[in-house]
């Protein structure tokens, strides 16, 4: 009886307001922001194509959002028009990231909606966070070759095969659509990840046990955000680099 009346209650109060989808009217021009170090900011557009909205932004850590960083967002809050875009400028301060390789922050612009003249109307505010990648002037290497820097191998731990990935290089590297292959078995160990530089990661195999060998191939996430295709031949007795597959 109780049960029959809390449900009817909370079914009532449900009614009572009008939920506004929470669908997105502004885009941004690219999924990612490559920041050269050698240049004092990098920019970024933002395209609405819904409302007229308020349009707040800024950088934080993907550890905390209160650990302060060394950038800042111009306009900082603006409001943007129906069917306009606005830049956004990323501005470094000048110290306090590493300049011996390549660092990420985070930029969340946030969408937030005019008051609605609909009473008893729920309103959601929509973020949108891409990566930083920070680029000190004067870094070596080439960006571009990085996933190919990266070293791999397979190996056993305590009865279980395992796939180890290191990245010696000083930029990082973003994969997706990862797939090792032996004979007829074939095994997907992470959906997608992003390793910096300097790290190493290690991945326990379900399918593939006690193997000698497999075929791996990956997509790897360029700075355009479109994604090249590596493969490598791995084994358990050397570490391999994967080449792109042309």
């Amino acid at each position: 009886m109780f049960y029959r009346y809390s449900l009817s209650l909370c079914l009532g109060l449900l009614g009572l307001f009008v939920v506004n989808q929470a669908t997105a009217g502004i885009s941004l021009s690219s999924t990612r922001l490559v920041f050269d170090g050698q240049h004092k900011e990098a920019g970024i557009t933002v395209r609405n194509s819904g409302e007229d909205v308020l349009i707040q932004s800024w950088i934080d850590t993907n550890a905390s959002e209160t650990v302060a960083v060394p950038f800042a967002v111009t306009p900082p809050l603006v409001r943007v028009s129906g069917d306009e875009q606005q830049i956004l400028r990323v501005i470094y301060e000048g110290t306090g990231m590493p300049t011996d390789r390549e660092s990420v922050v985070w930029l969340n612009v946030q969408e937030i909606p005019q008051a609605s003249k609909t009473k008893n109307t729920l309103q959601l505010a929509v973020r949108q966070r891409i990566k930083v990648f920070f680029r000190p002037a004067g870094l070596k290497d080439n960006a571009y070759l990085a996933p190919s820097e990266l070293t791999w191998r397979l190996a056993e731990r305590a009865g279980k095969s395992i796939l180890v990935v290191n990245n010696p290089g000083l930029y990082h590297v973003s994969i997706a659509d990862i797939t090792l292959q032996s004979a007829t078995i074939r095994e997907h160990p992470f959906d997608s990840m992003m390793i910096a530089p300097g790290e190493r990661k290690e991945f326990n195999l379900k399918q593939l046990h006690h193997t000698n060998t497999a075929r791996l191939l990956f997509n790897s996430i360029n700075d355009y955000g479109a994604q090249d295709r590596y493969g490598a031949q791995l084994s358990n007795s050397a570490d391999t680099r994967a080449s792109l597959n042309k």
